[in-house]
């Protein structure tokens, strides 16, 4: 019963992440092009095709045998990334461990549930990821991305097309930051449309939320380059 529940759980998050990383499910009888929303300047579908060509298997092939241990791991990446996505955008911020200035984000009360195995799970990926490419090439956002969605496809929802070349950030959100930027639980389906829209509720639609979307650079994560480890995940248990 508790595995179906968690699998609910994230297959009811599918569509969520599926826009807030601006992807698109392949539907047969639709060319993939034709249905493939907009990319951020910064970001490209095969990004590391020189650099690491074979990042995403080395992710996918990962999370396959880790969920095939542990199934409720899907969830907790899935919700991992959702979580990081909707505060400072997908910057692999909530990674980050707080310093002198200030708590980090996993300190925040809607994080501290989030699963310590997926923390590790993130850091392991990174690992082999750097022993791949020679270094460190893939940043932990794409990490992140790339894991939710394998995470979706292994639990039984659709594939989709991940935008990469994101930049992960050298700073994390305050609490304040992130309570406000995390819908909360209880939020029904047309208040988590209207934050990942970020747009007044009257302009809902498909080509006015494309715009508004690309007038939120937050929302595409590109702050910096990833020059370290996914650290948090390190210290994580």
């Amino acid at each position: 019963m508790a595995h179906a529940v968690t699998l609910a759980a994230a297959a009811a998050v599918v569509v969520l992440i599926v826009v807030c990383c601006c992807s698109s499910s392949e539907a047969a009888g639709h060319s993939v092009n034709a249905r493939q929303p907009p990319l951020a300047p910064s970001l490209s579908l095969d990004f590391y095709k020189r650099s690491c060509p074979r990042a995403e298997s080395v992710v996918r092939r990962f999370v396959q045998d880790a969920v095939r241990r542990d199934a409720g791991l899907a969830a907790g990446l899935l919700r991992l990334h959702f979580h990081d996505c909707f505060v400072q955008g997908c910057d692999a911020s909530v990674l980050l461990d707080g310093s002198a200035t200030g708590p980090g984000e996993q300190q925040a009360p809607p994080n501290l549930t989030l699963r310590p195995t997926a923390f590790k799970a993130i850091n392991d990926i990174h690992d082999r990821l750097q022993k791949e490419c020679g270094g460190a090439v893939v940043s932990c956002s794409d990490v992140l991305a790339l894991a939710a969605r394998d995470s979706v496809v292994v639990s039984g929802g659709p594939s989709y097309k991940v935008p990469l070349g994101r930049r992960d950030s050298a700073s994390f959100a305050t609490r304040e930051d992130v309570l406000s930027g995390l819908p909360p639980p209880t939020a029904a389906v047309p208040a988590l449309l209207a934050v990942l829209y970020c747009c007044p509720r009257s302009t809902w639609t498909r080509r006015t939320w494309w715009r508004c979307r690309a007038a939120t650079p937050s929302g595409w994560a590109t702050a910096r380059p990833s020059r370290a480890a996914c650290s948090r995940a390190r210290t994580r248990r």
